[in-house]
């Protein structure tokens, strides 16, 4: 079953443009991006067989990416200052 590719871009392809505009202008925001990314390498890792894990520990890890996608998005629809 092949892993499917959770970036920002391929899940908000319509939001493109924003996420590389947050990401040079908004530290939060970077942060927050830099911290979803690592979250899914780590989800892809273990998906992909590389590395073990618990299923509950990689449940906890799809629910932090969730958690972490959910802010992105409130970020990217949010109306600019």
């Amino acid at each position: 079953m092949p892993i499917e590719n959770h970036s920002l871009a391929n899940e908000f392809p319509e939001h493109k443009e924003r996420i590389h505009d947050l990401k040079s202008s908004d530290m939060h925001f970077h942060r927050l991006f830099n911290e979803y990314h690592d979250v899914d390498k780590d989800i892809h890792r273990f998906e992909s067989g590389a590395q073990a894990t618990t299923d509950d520990y990689l449940d906890s890890l799809k629910v932090q990416r969730l958690n972490l996608k959910d802010k992105l998005l409130a970020m990217l629809v949010a109306q600019p200052a």
